[in-house]
């Protein structure tokens, strides 16, 4: 579904690769976490498969092909919502159906209505975002990213803001959502890695120049009891030992 290959990037006025040949893939319908430290370049690399930002160097394949040129074959859910104020939350999950074109009016809102009892929002579509709850504009955004139509879903931390019990709440909701997606997380939370993911990439240090990927030993459905598995506390310790030797 994704795969990098030798893919080198550096910020203008840098004096090193952020990226230096990185290379990983992501097979179609996983749930794969990407771990790494804040401000490592983790979303570096979703900005690049987004082509937010020009790759120096290397291939970037979507479903086997290049994304150069290319639209529509990834959704990008940001940290934050960026729900337009103005708009209702039915209207902000409608613009990558207007975006897309090709949709009468009523398809459209017959779309539109479907992702939002799917997130568990139907009758909130007429409000405005600043009436819902954090867990819930995180909801709406994801329906949203739904609606771009793409079976490669990137999520870049969308529950970081969140406090601790709506940031379970959402992690155990979105697992319900997951369905035959594939699905790219970004986080630094471990814990929130290994319940969410299949298999987690660590970045271990600075430029990024590998991904070191682990299996996580739970199979799915799961729930929170899970993390206490003895092999999954094993997985957490190794993963906290290889982030604090690249944070040093």
């Amino acid at each position: 579904m994704l795969e990098f290959e030798n893919v080198s990037f550096r910020y203008e006025g840098a004096d090193f690769d952020i990226l230096d040949q990185i290379s990983f893939h992501i097979a179609p319908g996983e749930f794969v976490s990407i771990l790494g430290p804040s401000g490592c370049g983790k979303s570096t690399i979703f900005r690049l498969i987004c082509q937010l930002l020009p790759r120096m160097a290397g291939t970037i394949k979507a479903g086997g092909q290049e994304i150069t040129g290319r639209r529509g074959y990834c959704g990008y859910m940001p940290q934050r919502d960026l729900l337009f104020p103005w708009r209702t939350v039915a209207a902000n999950l409608r613009l990558p159906l207007e975006l897309r074109g090709g949709m009468s009016k009523g398809q459209m809102e017959q779309y539109t209505a479907q992702a939002l009892e799917a997130v568990g929002l139907g009758g909130w579509g007429s409000k405005r975002p600043a009436e819902l709850s954090g867990g819930m504009r995180q909801r709406a955004a994801f329906a949203r990213t739904l609606l771009t139509g793409s079976d490669l879903l990137l999520l870049d931390e969308p529950f970081s803001a969140l406090d601790f019990l709506t940031r379970i709440t959402m992690q155990e909701w979105l697992l319900e959502q997951w369905k035959q997606k594939t699905i790219l997380f970004i986080t630094h939370d471990v814990e929130e890695a290994i319940f969410l993911s299949g298999r987690v990439l660590v970045i271990e240090n600075m430029p990024i120049q590998r991904l070191v990927s682990f299996d996580v030993p739970a199979g799915y459905p799961r729930t929170r009891a899970c993390l206490s598995d003895p092999a999954m506390l094993t997985l957490r310790e190794n993963l906290i030992t290889r982030l604090r030797k690249g944070a040093q």
